[in-house]
């Protein structure tokens, strides 16, 4: 499997929670999500959630930790967080901007339903991946 294509599905969890940019009208995360992941993420309340319920203090303990092979489940595990807080948060996240995004008018009814009901699942996912699978 392609090194970029694993990087960046460990760290679509983490890149949803911090960018409402994301998703593209066809509910599939774009090229850009890599670069995003990869180029460094500012700070954002999201963010800080994220890394508050994780129990570390930077992106780069994620990044770190995910590049050496951990999954998002694993980070949790070790200071002991419960890795379904990670994925309600995650989902409440996503599904905040969805909602912000369909009340705009940026997507359309059909692409915000078809992503409303990939949510759950594609974070459970994303959260349990290990970038070395």
């Amino acid at each position: 499997m392609d090194p970029k294509k694993i990087i960046m599905i460990s760290f679509m969890a983490f890149v949803i929670a911090c960018s409402s940019s994301i998703w593209s009208n066809e509910a599939n995360a774009s090229a850009s999500t890599y670069k995003l992941a990869t180029d460094g993420l500012t700070s954002s309340p999201d963010a800080d959630d994220l890394l508050q319920a994780l129990g570390v203090e930077s992106e780069e303990q994620i990044y770190d930790a995910l590049y050496s092979g951990q999954s998002l489940a694993d980070i949790a595990s070790d200071n002991k967080v419960e890795v379904d807080q990670i994925v309600d948060l995650q989902v409440a996240q996503l599904r905040s901007q969805l909602d912000q995004r369909f009340l705009s008018g940026s997507i359309s009814l059909e692409a915000y339903q078809a992503q409303v009901e990939e949510i759950h699942d594609m974070i459970q996912e994303s959260v349990h991946r290990k970038m070395l699978q």
